[in-house]
C-alpha cells in the first residue's frame, strides 16, 4: 500500500464542497418492495419496459462485474463507454489551465482530446523504440501539478503490453493517480492490474465491454479504483449516466461468460494465423509487431499507398502513419475467419 497518498491532496477544491444531485431512485433504494406504486420521478407512468428511470448506481451490472472480476462492488464505477469514465477523472481531479497530465505517444488520442477540452496541459513523454515507457523521463517531466498519469496496457495501437517492473515503479514513484487503461485485457498474456489494485491508493483501473465482450455498440466503460476516489467519482457524474437499455444488455451478455470465452479464444487464435500469414507472404510489410489487442500493428513501405490500395478492394483498416514512433504503420483489427482470409487476399494482389 502507497502509505503517503492522500487523495484528498489531488482532489479540486469546488468537488470538496460539493453536494451531489440526488435523485428520486436514490433515495428510495428498496428494489425489493411490493404492491408499490412510484409517483416520485414525475416519470410517465404507462409501462413500457423503459418508462421508469434506471437504476442510477447500476447494482445488477456491478453484482455480476464484482463475481467476475472478484473486486469489491463497492470500487466500481459504470460510465457511458469509458471516454466518460476518463472524462469525470479530468473534471475530479484537474485544475483547468493550471494542472497537467502525463500521456505516454503513441497511445490512445481521447486523452489528449480530454485533456483540451478541460483545458489542462497534455505533457507527452515518447514510448521508446520497443513501445515501453521512458520511465526515468516519465518522472523527470512530472511537477508538483501533474495530476495524472495514463498508461494504455495493452497498448493501442502498438499492441503491447507494458512490462510489469515499469509500471509499478511508475505506481510507486509518480505522486497522482496513475490511470492504467486496460481497454484490451482480455486479449493479453499478462494479467490485469486488477489483481494489485487494492495494493494502491492512486491506481485507477479502466477497462469495457465495447471488445472482448463485443458491446461497442451500448456504451459500457468500467472504473476500478478505490472507495474514496468511486465516491468522489459517483458525486459528479449525471444521475442516470447509463440507460436502462444498456444496462439490459450488459447483464445478459455478462451472464453468458463461455461465449465471451470463445469469441476470445477464436480471436487470439486468429490474431496468431493472420500475423503468420502477413509475415511470410507478403514482400512489402516490413515488420509485424507483436500484440496482446484484438488488432495487428504493421510497419509497410508506404502506408498511406496501401491504405488506399485496400480501399479499394473493399477492406478499411487504420492508417497510423502520422503517429509518433508509426511512419508508414498500419494497424489491422482482427475480423472473423472469411473477414481475414479477404483481408490476406487483398494485401498478397496489391503491387
Amino acid at each position: 500500500m502507497k502509505t503517503d497518498f492522500n487523495i484528498n491532496n489531488l482532489v479540486r477544491e469546488n468537488i470538496k464542497s460539493l453536494q451531489p444531485y440526488s435523485s428520486a431512485r436514490d433515495e428510495y433504494k428498496d428494489a425489493t418492495s411490493k404492491d408499490m406504486i412510484f409517483l416520485d420521478a414525475n416519470e410517465n407512468p404507462f409501462e413500457n419496459g423503459v418508462n421508469r428511470y434506471p437504476d442510477p448506481r447500476q447494482n445488477k451490472v456491478k453484482d455480476l462485474l464484482s463475481d467476475i472480476k472478484t473486486i469489491p462492488k463497492e470500487l466500481i464505477l459504470l460510465g457511458n463507454g469509458s471516454d466518460e469514465v476518463l472524462d469525470l477523472i479530468f473534471r475530479a481531479f484537474c485544475e483547468p489551465n493550471k494542472d497537467n497530465i502525463i500521456t505516454l505517444p503513441p497511445t490512445y488520442g481521447m486523452y489528449s482530446v480530454l485533456a483540451n477540452i478541460n483545458a489542462i496541459e497534455n505533457r507527452k513523454v515518447l514510448l521508446n523504440t520497443d513501445f515501453e515507457p521512458n520511465v526515468d523521463e516519465i518522472l523527470a517531466a512530472a511537477d508538483n501539478n501533474s495530476k495524472i498519469l495514463f498508461l494504455c496496457s495493452p497498448n493501442n495501437p502498438t499492441g503491447n503490453s507494458f512490462s510489469n517492473g515499469a509500471v509499478e515503479k511508475l505506481i510507486k514513484e509518480f505522486n497522482g493517480l496513475v490511470v492504467i487503461d486496460e481497454a484490451y485485457i482480455d486479449f493479453s498474456t499478462q494479467k490485469s492490474w486488477l489483481e494489485k489494485l487494492q495494493k494502491f491508493s492512486n491506481l485507477i483501473i479502466t477497462q469495457t465491454l465495447s471488445k472482448a465482450y463485443g458491446l461497442a455498440g451500448i456504451r459500457l466503460g468500467v472504473c476500478y479504483a478505490s472507495k474514496e476516489i468511486i465516491n468522489i467519482l459517483n458525486n459528479i457524474k449525471p444521475p442516470y449516466n447509463v440507460n436502462e437499455l444498456t444496462q439490459q444488455r450488459a447483464i445478459t451478455r455478462l451472464q453468458r461468460l463461455n461465449e465471451v470465452k470463445n469469441e476470445i479464444a477464436q480471436l487470439i487464435s486468429e490474431r496468431k494465423r493472420l500475423k503468420k500469414e502477413l509475415e511470410c507472404c507478403v514482400s512489402y510489410i516490413e515488420k509485424v509487431y507483436p500484440s496482446d489487442g484484438n488488432f495487428l500493428l504493421l510497419k509497410v513501405d508506404d502506408a498511406n499507398k496501401r491504405y488506399k490500395q485496400l480501399i479499394d478492394y473493399g477492406v478499411v483498416i487504420r492508417n497510423r502513419t502520422t503517429q509518433p514512433l508509426c511512419e508508414n504503420c498500419l494497424r489491422i483489427s482482427v475480423g472473423v475467419c472469411e473477414e481475414n482470409q479477404r483481408l490476406i487476399r487483398a494485401l498478397k494482389e496489391i503491387q
